[in-house]
This record gives C-alpha cells, sequence and structure tokens, in this order.
C-alpha cells in the first residue's frame, strides 16, 4: 500500500533515478540527483524497506552517534521531491536515489512504478555511467536510450539494440516500457584508467544532457569548479607517468579521429541552437554545464582552478592493470486545450539537443560484462579491456553490484 501523506500536487513531474554501484561509475550518476537534492533542497517522503531488497552483507549497514545516542542508518532507496523554479518554467521533479538492490528486483522496479503512477510522472529518466576508452582530456560522451521508438524518434535518442547482462537501470527501462511509462537512460562514459570516485566532470555532462531532456535549467553550484580540479590533478597525475600519459595520447587520436564528421554545419547548428536555447539564462560566475562537463563559454573544464586535494583520484597502469499507464492527472485537460489553443506551442521546451551516438563512436566498454544500453550498436564485444584488476565477477551475478559501471 503506496501512502502518499504530506506530497501537493505535483507539476509535470518527471522522475528521476541513480543507483550506486554496477551502472555508477565514479559515482557519476548518483551525484548528479545528490546534487539536485541538495540545490532545490528536496523532501524525502518515502523510503523502500531495506529487509525486501538488500542483503546486508554485501550493503551494510552503519552505526553513527547521534547525540550520544547510536543510530542505525540501514541502505536503501529514498524518493524526494523537488520543485525546480528557474523563474521562467517550474516543474516537480521526483528524485529516486539508493543503492542497486540484491535481490527481487521486479519487484523493486514494481514498487518504483507504484510510486510513478500515484504521483502522475510523465516520463522516468534513468542516469547511469559506465567505464570506457574515453581520455579524460576530451568531452565526456553522454547516451540517451530508450526501449520506445516513438520517443526515441521525438527526442533524437537511440533506440536500444543491447544484448546481454544488465544492471537495475537496463531492468527499471524494460519495466516502464511494459508498464507504458516513457523511460530514458543517461548514459557518462568514464576513462577506466581514473575510475575512482568522484567524478565531477561526467556529473557535469550528465546534468546538462538531463536539463536539455527535461526543459528545466538546472543550478550547477560549485561543479564546475570540482570538474577544472578534478582534471588538473588527472593531468598532473599523468604527466608523472610516461606511460599512462602515451596511453592518454593514443585515446585522444582515436577520439578526434572518430569525432571529425562532428565538425559539420549540421553540428554546429544544433550547437548554436543550444546556445539561443540558453542565452535568456544568468549562469552564476561559474558558468554553465556544456555536455562535456566544460564550461558554456568553450573552456574545457579542469583547464585553471586550484590543485587537487588529498581525493585526487588515482590512475591505473593500462597495460598491467593494478503495467500501467500513470495515473491522469486534472493538469492533462488543460494542457490539452491550451494546446489545441496555441496550435502547440511549447514542444520546443523538449527540443533534442543532437548530441546522440557520441558514446558509441568511442566504444566506451563495461568493467565488467559488456557494454548496455547506452551503446548497444557501437560494436564493442563487452570483454574488460579497462584492466583495473577488479575482481568482475564476484557479485554481478545476482546484481548486489560491484564496483564499475556494467549494466
Amino acid at each position: 500500500m503506496i501512502e502518499l501523506e504530506g506530497v501537493p500536487e505535483l507539476i509535470d513531474p518527471v522522475m528521476i533515478c541513480a543507483f550506486e554501484g554496477w551502472n555508477d561509475a565514479g559515482d557519476a550518476a548518483s551525484t548528479a540527483v545528490g546534487h539536485l537534492d541538495r540545490e532545490w533542497k528536496g523532501e524525502v517522503f518515502a523510503s523502500l524497506d531495506a529487509e525486501d531488497y538488500y542483503d546486508f552483507q554485501v550493503n551494510r549497514p552503519t552505526v553513527a552517534l547521534d547525540g550520544g545516542v547510536r543510530k542505525i542508518t540501514w541502505p536503501t532507496t529514498r524518493l524526494s521531491v523537488v520543485r525546480a523554479d528557474t523563474g521562467e518554467k517550474s516543474r516537480d521533479l521526483v528524485l529516486v536515489r539508493g543503492i542497486e538492490p540484491s535481490m527481487r528486483w521486479r519487484s523493486f522496479c514494481n514498487e518504483i512504478l507504484g510510486y510513478a503512477h500515484e504521483l502522475g510522472v510523465e516520463m522516468v529518466v534513468i542516469l547511469g555511467a559506465l567505464l570506457g576508452d574515453t581520455p579524460h582530456t576530451r568531452p565526456v560522451p553522454v547516451s540517451g536510450v530508450t526501449s520506445d521508438p516513438d520517443l526515441a524518434r521525438s527526442l533524437d535518442l537511440e533506440e536500444t539494440r543491447y544484448e546481454g547482462p544488465t544492471g537495475i537501470v537496463g531492468i527499471l527501462q524494460e519495466a516502464c516500457t511494459h508498464a507504458g511509462v516513457p523511460a530514458v537512460s543517461l548514459w557518462a562514459a568514464v576513462p577506466h584508467y581514473v575510475s575512482q570516485p568522484p567524478n565531477p566532470k561526467a556529473t557535469l555532462a550528465l546534468l546538462n544532457r538531463l536539463e536539455d531532456l527535461i526543459g528545466v535549467r538546472i543550478p550547477l553550484g560549485e561543479l564546475t569548479e570540482d570538474s577544472r580540479a578534478w582534471q588538473l590533478g588527472v593531468d598532473q597525475l599523468a604527466a608523472e607517468d610516461s606511460e599512462v600519459a602515451e596511453y592518454v595520447q593514443s585515446l585522444e587520436e582515436a577520439r578526434d579521429t572518430a569525432e571529425l564528421p562532428e565538425a559539420s554545419g549540421e553540428a554546429i547548428a544544433r550547437e548554436f541552437e543550444r546556445y539561443l536555447r540558453r542565452r535568456d539564462g544568468q549562469p552564476g560566475p561559474g558558468g554553465h554545464a556544456t555536455e562535456s562537463g566544460g564550461l558554456a563559454d568553450g573552456r574545457e573544464g579542469g583547464t585553471a582552478g586550484p590543485a587537487p586535494g588529498p581525493g585526487t583520484p588515482y590512475l591505473r597502469d593500462p597495460a598491467s592493470g593494478h503495467g500501467r499507464p500513470r495515473k491522469p492527472s486534472p493538469r492533462d485537460e488543460v494542457a490539452k486545450d491550451d494546446a489545441e489553443g496555441t496550435g502547440g506551442e511549447g514542444d520546443d521546451a523538449e527540443e533534442p539537443d543532437g548530441t546522440r551516438g557520441t558514446a558509441g563512436r568511442d566504444a566506451p566498454h563495461d568493467d565488467a560484462d559488456g557494454a548496455d544500453d547506452a551503446h548497444g550498436t557501437d560494436g564493442t564485444d563487452g570483454t574488460d579491456r579497462d584492466g583495473d584488476g577488479d575482481s568482475d565477477s564476484d557479485s554481478d551475478s545476482d546484481g548486489d553490484g560491484g564496483s564499475g559501471s556494467g549494466r
């Protein structure tokens, strides 16, 4: 029984989900949802029962002292709601953030979809991050995929063709499709040789693509400065190891060669349209995210900024490897009348940004068992090429999630 006491009527709600574990390389996806929750001061209205979905020997509870009283925090998935109000447009976001469940994935997805139905959610967006052969010095590839052919055409997304092992992101997206709920997955490719979290550059890239998808301007806070510091730290560490520096250079050359077609009139036109959409906004001093996770003024994130602190990411040797439709809302009829009276104005709010397919060209691959929805047509064989020495097979079979990025 789902109870939603205290939750107000929502405006054009979109559900945004991210799960720690197998689908969250560099913690990029979960950090993105956490950022939205902090910036818009989200209020938790529901938590899933940890007993139903988690193996506590895999994801152990933690104990802390709160005013001298011991308090246990159980691993779970929480739902909060925020109002994204930018002055020009407001809409509500239902944020789902937790750990990839250890068991009962179908029940888990049904419970999430139950909340989506009761709240009148119009679309579900699931964020993920994978490890790939992408250099940290170049824009972060972000691909958008869906199982819905109509949605793929209308939002200029990739229609998934992936076959192989998957994570909770793939399971939830498929559950949404069977329930008749529009669902999109956004995937960021994280350099496999610098996979230690956090990765603010990948988080920025995800937020930027999400911003274009839902048509709401997202405040970035300190993420741009964090992105600069992150890349500066990786640059310095790579410079200290000639083998890693040569490897990064080879990735850069492969990436630049693969992206030559992007220097086309169509690509330039898409970027100009994006600029026009954002021109009237007033980003803070830190600038605004680009698809690359850099800045809107054309600078690549990480070209300047403070020196890295103790948490600077480490490098790994690349050679040796060290069914149900949503609940009808009274707003539906109002929106329908407005659209008929204005000839469909507002369709541009979710105009695609035309940046699809980047990850497929870079052939980012999964750290564990194979690439997933984000690049089902890129031709990668799904083998583990990151050389990070992780024990990829320890827990992937039961879905309890290891560190890594598979789907």
